[in-house]
């Protein structure tokens, strides 16, 4: 980082780091345990049924019947949860979700906000939770069932704290350039 008294008048400063991505999370791929005990229970039942009937309609419709409960209750499921991406870099955090509609959200660190963990005692047992960031807005920003959460809060106090340090030496700077340019034309405060 280069000292503000050794730039010289009427320079600009120097440029800003690049955005470095520190994290990429998903929810706790727990979530996935029911899904998965449904799909091995449909494909059991499915195989110990399938050629039992007389009919072959009625053979037809197990398939037909097993591929319904498939798509939606373990392929829907794992669509949701593969959408479902948190973003952290050492400017923001992007929140993306969505199936059909895709939502992006973007908070900068630079702006500040409260940042807590809530765990269930499932979630404490693997170390997860849910980190909410509240940002003065109406609804706080959910983060569900994150890996090691704890950590995450941590990693984003931190990530803000830095990034409102570097926006108040820019700020500092800025009125510093701007009081010389004032002086150097003329103009009077």
């Amino acid at each position: 980082m280069t000292n503000p008294a050794s730039t010289p008048p009427g320079a600009a400063p120097a440029a800003a780091p690049p955005e470095v991505v520190v994290a990429r999370l998903r929810s706790h791929a727990r979530a996935l345990f029911w899904p998965t005990l449904v799909l091995i229970g449909v494909c059991g039942a499915t195989g110990y049924f399938y050629g039992s009937f007389a009919e072959p309609w009625e053979n037809v419709l197990v398939l037909v019947g097993a591929a319904l409960v498939v798509v939606l209750f373990w392929l829907i499921p794992l669509i949701a949860w593969l959408t479902r991406r948190y973003t952290v870099t050492t400017r923001r955090l992007i929140v993306v979700h969505g199936i059909f509609v895709h939502v992006r959200q973007e908070l900068l660190h630079s702006r500040g906000y409260d940042v807590s963990v809530q765990r269930t005692w499932l979630q404490s047992l693997f170390r997860s939770g849910t980190v909410r960031i509240n940002s003065g807005l109406e609804h706080p920003l959910l983060l569900r069932d994150v890996p090691d959460a704890g950590l995450l809060q941590r990693v984003l106090q931190d990530l803000m704290e830095r990034s409102q340090t570097v926006m108040s030496t820019r700020r500092q700077e800025q009125s510093a350039f701007g009081e010389e340019s004032a002086f150097w034309t003329g103009r009077q405060p």
